[in-house]
This record gives structure tokens, C-alpha cells and sequence, in this order.
């Protein structure tokens, strides 16, 4: 009796496009999930920073005969990057990345100064959000930008309050993180167009 061979199943193409799209999908989760994660670190390691820095150097001249405390650069920074944990993680993502950067602060500096900082972040987080997300409609950069202006305004105003106690240093607060968010806008701004030119090469 002749035995016939046992026929070969083969996925059928439907299923596999499936499974493949499946993988993707994955693969892509993964990959958000470290870049958000990343971005959570980098703007959770701003706020230590910047208060180290003031226990380090005090005041710097940020504009001839203007001065602000020297952890500016690093507030200034931190508003663009809370902006960016924002769109990819939600204000869940942003407020457990300022509880961590506050537990840092506690660790490397003075604790008037941490919990001033991490006051004043949270507060003007608030204000930031309600900014960015009216403005996110006219462009990533015009709401970074929107959004940035109206956080320093709240953050210096209640840092330089809680950690010294009086505005002295406001103006200079203001130039600094103006500096800072200028930078940060053409880094991103440099970043869009590299990966257009990019894309269109490819």
C-alpha cells in the first residue's frame, strides 16, 4: 500500500504579513519606550545639576552686569526637555522624572534649594502644559517656544522667592533660560531638518 507524503503546511501569506506587522509593532514599542525613558533621565538629571552647580559657583554674569544664579543654563534646559517627556510620556512621565531628579537634589544639595526647585518646577509644569497644549497645533517649536516663555516667568519667580527671598536675580533668570531655550530650539530645529534631508535622500 502506498503511503502518500504528509502535505507541507505553508503559513498562508495573511498570517504572515500579520505576525510581521506584529513584530514591528514590537520592535517599535521598544524603541519609544528607551527614548522616552532616555528623555526621562537626561531632564530628571537637569534638576540636581542645576542645583549643584548653585551650591558650586553662586551667581553668573549672563549678561554684562547681570547676574543669575548659576544653575540657569541647566532651568533653562530642563523646560525644553520636560516639554519632549511630555509629548512622548504624558505628565505621568514628567512629574515621575521631577520626583527623581527632586530625590538627586536632596543628595548634592542644599535642601532649601532642592525643594525651592522642585517647588517652583512643579508649579510652573502646570503652567507650561496648559501652553503647550493650546499651541502644539501651530508647530512643535512655536509650542516649545510658548510654553518655555510662560515656565520661566512662574519658575523664576518662585525659585529666586523660596531659595533667597527676593527677585534681585530675576532679569538675569530671564536672560539665562532665554539662552538656554534658544539653544535647545535650534538643536531641534537642526535635528527636524537633518532628518527630512534624510528622508528625502533616502
Amino acid at each position: 500500500m502506498d503511503h502518500q507524503p504528509a502535505p507541507i503546511h505553508r503559513p498562508e501569506p495573511h498570517r504572515l504579513s500579520t505576525r510581521l506587522v506584529g513584530l514591528r509593532a514590537l520592535r517599535n514599542r521598544w524603541a519609544f519606550d528607551l527614548r522616552t525613558a532616555a528623555l526621562c533621565l537626561t531632564y530628571a538629571g537637569t534638576i540636581p545639576a542645576a542645583n549643584w552647580v548653585i551650591q558650586q559657583h553662586g551667581a553668573v554674569e549672563v549678561w554684562p552686569g547681570i547676574h543669575a544664579s548659576a544653575g540657569v543654563y541647566f532651568a533653562g534646559l530642563a523646560f525644553t526637555l520636560r516639554d519632549l517627556v511630555h509629548e512622548r510620556g504624558g505628565a505621568t512621565a514628567v512629574f515621575v522624572a521631577l520626583g527623581f531628579g527632586t530625590v538627586l537634589s536632596l543628595l548634592f544639595a542644599d535642601p532649601r534649594v532642592a525643594v525651592a526647585a522642585a517647588t517652583s518646577f512643579a508649579v510652573s509644569e502646570v503652567a507650561d502644559t496648559a501652553v503647550y497644549a493650546a499651541l502644539r497645533h501651530r508647530g512643535r517649536l512655536v509650542a516649545v517656544g510658548g510654553s518655555n516663555l510662560v515656565g520661566t516667568v512662574v519658575d523664576s519667580v518662585l525659585f529666586l522667592s523660596m531659595a533667597f527671598g527676593d527677585l534681585a536675580l530675576l532679569p538675569g533668570q530671564m536672560i539665562g533660560k532665554v539662552w538656554a531655550t534658544a539653544a535647545a530650539l535650534c538643536v531641534l530645529s537642526g535635528g527636524r531638518y537633518a532628518a527630512r534631508r534624510g528622508g528625502t535622500a533616502g
